[in-house]
């Protein structure tokens, strides 16, 4: 949204969303909601679910072998996806075999490894999703397969339709049962009690073979049941079951499906095999559409103009999000991160007394369901759509991985972000004790407390972006993160010492020990990053509480309240009893703060290994405004009076309370200046942290250096291992000892940029380290950014780092333009790990390049496409057909017939002709977005002109202070 003179300048999908939020269209009504599926390949079998290896199966634990990318999403207006489909055999036993062959020092076996996509001999299947101007419930599916192999081959394309089984479980009443059934040659028409009455209206398609004939879809009829027989050699309810499609199309089983074309899963087939199939570099379309008009009339160019034109919108809608100049590939980055989250959201259903007790109608669940874990859970009830993590690796939420996700969430839909953010925190989710659930595996576990930072990032992004200011939500929100905060004080500092204790903290294996269990040498183990993490939930709620104070000044007492418990636990970082011969968790030799072994009284055991355990002291740190501080007296008489008065416990391990910063500013932070200068020397050693794509999750001090402890014969130990793990620890499929995690390099970024605030630009370090070159924290945290981005950029030869030197992936026209938005990322190369889909976390890179992208060193490289692969469709493959009589039973088609041929376009735009990518060009659009541009023309030069008077009367003490305005 843009906004001059008070007038909001919308874009179409702008103007869908504010409907959304004004209830009067339900535009998010329908969306990526379920688990992602796909068409068969060339099996034995008819498959709904992208294959993968479960855990056990896996040498770094379970993952996806298939090759499918987020193309593109508006929430969810027009939604883009591509499946790359072998037109070999799957490989499924060579998946399986050559991982469970590798060990944990193997990199994984993927399928790019296995040369099912040698000689091209593979579709490119695009799935595009759109729905109409106006009304949200009518929704067109445009399939489009292109065979890029050598050959032609035969494709089916199976679209389906089907209700979600709730009617066999006893819990609904039979009258409640849902039915699809036959309506005419090309269409179903389905029921249900709430959704009412709706078609799955296919189109036919045109055919492939030299007769010009086009493809008829087959309806088939099943009941989405469980077929017992097959599973457990038990008699099923009814003969017509939910594998029918698969027995009727692959072992040809006529009698699998229902002659009465009734049931509660329908599938359309389209078998395209005419003359061989498909001919090498052309493509069969499938179009349909759920709808609740009863059309016997179909009419292809009207179709394909409603596509084209969401996809317009939606290149207005990313365009809009950062409109100053950028290159096209971070562009077409920052486009795919944010698709990814859209795409990766799902209907969560977990209800704890359902899953304890089972269904009325099937047998009892084993009695120790009710005592193992989850347990105390009882109160769950999720029925909600969530931010997943990844969309088939971690199809489960997890709460602090939903924070993390709600930063970019809030750039395009803050009202979703929102919506996670407060879900999280509601009586159906949060433990009666406050607890916030963890993830499925175990709603107890301990994660790291950032939903308080999430909400205020959130709800400032709104406010910055979108001109709107949620204090309701924020309110909402904090009071029941009070709770929240309550319960980590009371559960996770045992002793009131303010130093928290074990937890499994969200960074796996990043310990020498199993930090989620107790201790094998005894003791207590007293973590840097636990009680760093504490810090920074204080100054979290501190930030809240401000900005609540604002408007409603009994929030000044919380505030003061927070401001004081900030500091006792910062002096506990170091001091444990006050006494100052007392070392705790800083080392002065070493310039970093260890994690500690405490066996009570003054027994303690620092360990020495340098990872992000002893970065993470950075997050804790704000400035305060002297305006704020100004504008709440209560507020400010508390500060004065602890700065007074207990200035002993202020000044020994606050960063100068009583000194003021840049802009008369005061900063509140755990690291002083001196210790802050040394952390960052290691931070910033490129031996050490920095590496060429972010900072490393542990020091490659340790590659050479492993840290080692026996107990009772028993050694544990800690090494560089900038790769996927190499060992079993938490599933085996992740790693923290050594590979870079976005998630935490997007804080150290902010906490860098909260020190510059307060230091300005005369506070310089070394970066690298070594090099000679200085820079203040505010050019560091760009440089953490820019190499960041380049994990996904092209590099000066064409590569990205992410890829792994992976030729095909690099250089291949239709494979170089889509990304995976991978877990973490090696160390010493940047290459993708872990789950390839994580857009939740890695997604935050879209964050960083709307705030660096303008300014990031690329080399010149190709024009990447505004729309990544976007295809378009004429005569050649729309052949035109008589219609059918008047009032006749033959369903009426009319063909598309738009000038956009697919052998004339490339997948680039060219740059020396003016390109729409719209059927029609709408000029007062296109009026309104020039208008709309020459107002920001006008208002950025003002604003540039104002910044130059500025410096010209002497106001900025410094040049990079007008550059970094400017």
């Amino acid at each position: 949204m843009v906004v001059f003179d008070g007038h909001e300048y919308l874009t179409e999908e702008e103007r869908r969303l504010k409907e959304d939020r004004d209830r009067t269209k339900y535009w998010k009504k329908w969306g990526p909601y379920v688990a992602e599926r796909q068409w068969a390949t060339g099996i034995d079998f008819l498959k709904e679910r992208l294959f993968g290896l479960s855990n056990p199966q896996g040498n770094h634990g379970e993952s996806v072998k298939e090759a499918h990318f987020h193309v593109d999403n508006t929430p969810h207006s027009y939604m883009k996806f591509l499946y790359k489909y072998p037109q070999k055999k799957f490989p499924y036993k060579d998946l399986i075999d050559e991982n469970a062959r590798r060990g944990k020092e193997d990199k994984e076996y993927q399928i790019t490894d296995t040369g099912v996509f040698d000689e091209d001999r593979y579709w490119d299947i695009f799935i595009e999703t759109a729905k109409e101007t106006d009304d949200p419930d009518e929704i067109l599916f445009r399939v489009t397969a292109w065979n890029r192999g050598p050959d032609p081959a035969p494709l089916h394309i199976v679209p389906q339709v089907w209700f979600r089984n709730t009617w066999s479980w006893g819990r609904e009443s039979e009258d409640k049962k849902p039915s699809i059934k036959h309506a005419n040659e090309i269409a179903a028409r389905s029921d249900h009690w709430s959704l009412g009455e709706r078609y799955f209206l296919c189109s036919p398609s045109p055919g492939v073979g030299s007769s010009g004939d086009d493809v008829m879809p087959q309806f088939m009829f099943t009941e989405n049941d469980t077929n017992f027989k097959a599973l457990y050699d038990q008699k099923n309810k009814q003969p017509y079951v939910k594998d029918a499609f698969h027995r009727y199309i692959v072992d040809g089983e006529k009698d699998a499906v229902n002659p009465a074309k009734t049931g509660t899963k329908c599938a359309a087939w389209f078998n395209f095999n005419e003359d061989g199939g498909v001919n090498p570099g052309e493509c069969a379309v499938v179009r349909f559409r759920f709808t609740r008009r009863d059309d016997n009339y179909l009419d292809e160019e009207d179709f394909d103009d409603v596509i084209e034109s969401r996809k317009e919108e939606a290149d207005e809608f990313y365009y809009r999000l950062s409109p100053l100049p950028m290159a096209d590939d971070l562009r077409n980055i920052q486009r795919q991160a944010l698709s990814g989250m859209m795409w990766t959201k799902q209907h969560y259903h977990f209800i704890w007394d359902h899953w304890a007790n089972g269904d009325p109608t099937m047998p009892p669940p084993p009695a120790s369901r009710k005592d193992i874990r989850n347990s105390a859970w009882k109160h769950m009830h999720c029925d909600d759509i969530l931010s997943m993590p990844d969309s088939w690796e971690y199809p489960f939420f997890a709460a602090w991985d939903s924070a993390f996700h709600c930063i970019p969430l809030a750039m395009i839909d803050p009202d979703f972000a929102k919506k996670q953010l407060d879900l999280f925190t509601r009586e159906w989710y949060c433990h009666p004790n406050g607890q916030l659930p963890a993830y499925e595996w175990n709603f107890g576990d301990v994660n790291p407390p950032v939903h308080a930072w999430a909400t205020f990032r959130t709800f400032k992004i709104e406010r910055k972006m979108y001109g709107r200011q949620d204090l309701d939500f924020l309110e909402r929100v904090f009071q029941k993160l009070l709770l929240n905060f309550t319960w980590w004080v009371n559960r996770k500092d045992a002793d009131g010492k303010n130093v928290f204790e074990g937890g499994f903290l969200g960074l796996d294996n990043i310990g020498l020990f199993n930090r989620s269990e107790p201790l094998p040498t005894g003791g207590v183990l007293e973590q840097a990053d636990s009680t760093g993490w504490m810090a920074f939930y204080c100054l979290s709620m501190l930030n809240i509480a401000l900005e609540l104070a604002k408007h409603r000044r009994i929030y000044e007492d919380i505030a003061s309240k927070f401001f004081e418990h900030f500091i006792f636990i910062s002096d506990a970082m170091t001091f444990r009893t006050g006494h100052k011969d007392e070392k705790s968790l800083w080392n002065e030799e070493d310039g970093f703060y260890y994690d500690a072994i405490s066996w009570g009284g003054p027994w303690i055991q620092q360990l020495p290994v340098r990872s992000l355990v002893g970065l993470i002291p950075l997050y804790a740190t704000i400035t305060l405004e002297p305006e704020l501080i100004n504008r709440l007296p209560s507020f400010k008489k508390r500060v004065d009076w602890f700065i007074e008065n207990r200035c002993d416990l202020a000044e020994r391990n606050m960063a100068s309370i009583r000194k003021r910063g840049k802009g008369n500013r005061i900063l509140l932070s755990i690291v002083s200046k001196d210790r802050l200068e040394k952390i960052l020397k290691r931070m910033l050693d490129e031996d050490e942290f920095f590496s060429d794509h972010g900072i490393r999750s542990l020091s490659k001090f340790h590659k050479e250096n492993p840290f080692s402890m026996d107990v009772n014969g028993q050694k544990f130990c800690v090494g560089y291992v900038p790769g996927d793990s190499d060992s079993g620890l938490f599933g085996g499929n992740s790693n923290w000892r050594g590979p870079i995690w976005l998630c935490v390099n997007f804080l150290l970024v902010e906490s860098l940029q909260r020190f510059f605030l307060f230091y300005g630009p005369d506070f310089q370090v070394e970066c690298p380290t070594g090099s000679g070159d200085y820079m203040h924290l505010g050019k560091v945290s760009e440089e953490i950014q820019h190499r960041l981005q380049h994990l996904f950029a092209r590099t000066d030869d064409g590569r990205r780092s992410i890829n792994g030197g992976d030729d095909r992936l690099d250089f291949d026209e239709h494979w170089k333009d889509y990304l995976w938005f991978h877990e973490f990322f090696d160390g010493d190369n940047g290459r993708g790990l872990g789950a390839t889909h994580q857009c939740g976390w890695t997604g935050l890179i879209a964050r960083m390049i709307h705030d660096t992208g303008v300014n990031c060193r690329l080399p010149h490289t190709p024009r990447t496409p505004s729309i990544a692969m976007g295809h378009y469709f004429d005569d050649i493959f729309h052949r035109s057909v008589e219609t059918g009589v008047p009032h006749s039973d033959k369903p009426r088609i009319r063909r598309s017939s738009t000038a956009r041929s697919i052998g004339a376009r490339s997948d680039f735009d060219d740059d020396a002709r003016s390109v729409t990518n719209s059927i029609h060009y709408d000029e007062d659009r296109a009026r309104a977005r020039t208008e709309a541009d020459a107002h920001m023309h006008t208002y950025v030069s003002d604003q540039l002109e104002r910044y130059k008077d500025e410096k010209s009367q002497g106001n900025y003490e410094h040049d990079d202070e007008f550059e970094t305005k400017a």
